[in-house]
């Protein structure tokens, strides 16, 4: 197993929480590498944190542990779990956080249900210092998956909505908002080539149309919205040099048409 162990939280910096959680972890497996991936999630936003972590994750080398606590559920009768997935390892709690693997690649996954490798003393609401953070580090000392706890078959899983495609172009949603504001949508490059191909379209969002797409919103005047295909392999509209969410008054789940034009 790697020594590698990523962090994704919605803790954010302000508190110990993290700190704590890698204190516990130096503490079992002194030479462990860090990497936060994000602290910045917002709260209790399970669909953001699976985002994040779907798109990063599987950058690292084989075998690096991820570990990802967005936990609005901390204290219930949720499961903790380990994966395994396409090579890369995922501790955290077994609430939809880790949905966006499961339609892409098949995995292994285990109840943590083996307190001897947790912290002694647990509180009800931190597992991420408690109970997650010492399974990363005796994974990352060397502790199998199956001495961690026992197979587990079915997962809590989320799905965004899919988008519509017909003859007059596509309808998705916004489901991710990053930090510039520019809005990611649940359309594919891969559905935009099969759908629309090189006919011309426009597209709509809230009260903004859009006359085609571009390759970045650098290729539109400053201020000005552009939609193109971003780093996620999925449609954007960004603003450049702007807040394309604060600008077009658009929020996580608004609707997006592509209409071919006749």
């Amino acid at each position: 197993m790697s020594k590698i162990i990523t962090l994704t939280t919605d803790f954010g910096l302000q508190d110990h929480y993290v700190s704590a959680m890698k204190a516990v972890m130096l503490g079992i497996s002194p030479d462990v590498r860090f990497v936060d991936i994000s602290h910045e999630i917002p709260p209790q936003d399970i669909m953001a944190g699976a985002w994040v972590i779907r798109n990063a994750a599987f950058l690292f080398p084989p075998k690096s542990i991820h570990l990802v606590v967005v936990d609005p559920g901390v204290g219930t009768d949720r499961n903790p779990i380990v994966l395994e997935v396409n090579d890369q390892v995922f501790v955290g709690p077994d609430n939809g956080i880790f949905s966006l693997f499961f339609e892409e690649f098949n995995y292994k996954a285990y109840k943590l249900n083996k307190p001897k490798y947790w912290r002694d003393v647990r509180s009800r609401t931190f597992h991420g210092r408690d109970i997650f953070s010492p399974i990363a580090a005796h994974l990352a000392k060397g502790v199998s998956l199956q001495e961690l706890g026992d197979p587990i078959s079915e997962l809590v899983s989320y799905h965004w909505a899919v988008p519509i495609g017909d003859k007059d172009g596509l309808q998705g949603w916004v489901i991710h908002i990053d930090r510039f504001g520019n809005l990611i949508t649940n359309i594919s490059e891969e559905l935009i080539e099969q759908t629309i191909g090189r006919r011309k379209v426009r597209i709509y969002v809230g009260n903004t149309m859009i006359d085609h797409l571009v390759n970045t919103f650098e290729d539109v005047a400053p201020g000005e919205p552009a939609a193109f295909v971003g780093s996620s392999g999925m449609m954007e509209i960004g603003i450049n040099r702007g807040n394309a969410a604060e600008m077009l008054s658009v929020d996580k789940g608004t609707q997006i048409s592509l209409v071919l034009q006749k």
